[in-house]
């Protein structure tokens, strides 16, 4: 496996399903602009259906991780897939108010924790440690392009038919994600390993201390990234209406421009994955969190600067802000046995996306208290933002006392 990454076609048909299979992942926070009047949503109202989402999708990941630790990643991802195609359509008909929208998109994101955890388990199996990073860097990288697909085929559908024509779009293309997916896994083994040990996957990782800093970083990292995604749209599109544009143009302006966010956001994991195999784990991690925390900083205050430099600014922001995911998972499949691996990121998951789950709630709140003053936008979006550098800063702080040794999570 030492061609470059762009010439393996098995990993490349991986990427290519999930693409369609995340189609739908970010419909919501392409309309949300258009949603808060339409359902007559507060912003703490808005922050609630993507926490809602988020939630189902840490109970997703725990759930999808723990079985495909005991029934084998390939069967779990592959029943993941086709369990998405059918919540994914069921939230595109049928979600029309705050209360189904709210229920059926936390239903759609309880499917789809099995295009991502037991997709790293098998990535770990195929590849060496020398490019496993890269590997992993090509795979979340398909996520980010899968969030900019999504964001992009949202905004084209809410320009021709309004919201319900983007949620019925975007709820259809996962069927196609499953089928490519479920054609490149039909020949993969189904492994499952066996634990020679008695110890407790919490326990395991409890008693490496570079485990829990692994886990530690990832919940922060996650608090930042995840509430960063659903409110940059918006945020966008705030800019735009500062400036004169009409607001049904502005969300459709706004998700193309966190598209190419998100495009940026996949090339950093697949780069910074490659380049953690060449300057080590932790440099890496310690570069992107900090730089990350600096932005999530700063950003909210820069509202009203002209839309061309704070895309600049976005787009690194979203660079940094995703860059370190490959490698922090990188880094826990070197530090753990592949038998524990499945509760290790079933761990993992239910902290840092039950974090993540939290903080676009705390930022809504954060922006509906702020919003209430009459300092202008800069003096409401710069708290906001704020929030989430408590997760870039707690990132960095756990990748400062990361040292990478040997694994100590053996079976």
């Amino acid at each position: 496996m030492n061609n470059p990454m762009w010439r393996d076609g098995w990993l490349l048909s991986i990427c290519f399903g999930r693409v369609f299979a995340y189609a739908n992942f970010m419909v919501y926070a392409a309309c949300l602009p258009i949603l808060r009047e339409k359902w007559t949503m507060s912003a703490t109202q808005a922050g609630t259906v993507a926490s809602g989402y988020m939630l189902g999708y840490t109970a997703s990941l725990v759930a999808f991780s723990w079985l495909a630790e005991r029934f084998g990643p390939r069967r779990i991802f592959v029943l993941s897939a086709v369990a998405s195609v059918v919540t994914a359509i069921a939230f595109g008909f049928f979600a029309r108010d705050y209360t189904s929208g709210l229920m059926l998109y936390t239903l759609a994101a309880l499917t789809q924790g099995g295009n991502y955890t037991p997709a790293i388990m098998l990535m770990a199996e195929r590849y060496k440690p020398e490019n496993r990073g890269s590997a992993v860097g090509w795979l979340i990288a398909s996520t980010s392009i899968g969030y900019a697909f999504s964001l992009a085929v949202s905004g084209l559908l809410l320009a021709w038919g309004g919201y319900p024509l983007a949620f019925i779009g975007t709820g259809l293309l996962p069927s196609l994600g499953a089928v490519i997916l479920s054609t490149a896994l039909r020949r993969v083994p189904n492994t499952i390993y066996e634990r020679k040990g008695e110890l407790r996957p919490a326990a395991a990782l409890w008693k490496d201390a570079n485990a829990r800093r692994l886990v530690a970083g990832y919940t922060w990292h996650c608090w930042e990234l995840l509430g960063m995604w659903p409110w940059a749209p918006a945020f966008l599109a705030a800019s735009l209406a500062l400036s004169g544009t009409a607001s049904v143009q502005a969300a459709e302006i706004a998700s193309y421009l966190t598209a190419t966010m998100h495009i940026v956001g996949a090339v950093a994991s697949s780069t910074m994955g490659h380049l953690s195999d060449v300057l080590g784990r932790r440099t890496v991690l310690l570069a992107l969190a900090a730089a990350g925390g600096l932005l999530s900083l700063t950003l909210g205050w820069l509202v009203q600067w002209p839309v061309p430099i704070l895309m600049g600014l976005i787009l690194i922001y979203g660079f940094v802000a995703i860059g370190d995911s490959p490698v922090l998972s990188t880094a826990l499949t070197e530090t753990v046995a592949p038998s524990y691996l499945g509760s290790a990121l079933a761990i993992r998951s239910l902290l840092g996306f039950g974090a993540g789950a939290i903080s676009p709630t705390v930022f809504g709140f954060v922006l509906d208290l702020a919003g209430r003053s009459e300092n202008g936008a800069a003096a409401v979006w710069g708290p906001a933002f704020m929030v989430l550098a408590i997760g870039g800063f707690g990132a960095t702080w756990y990748a400062w006392r990361f040292r990478p040794t040997t694994p100590t999570i053996t079976e």
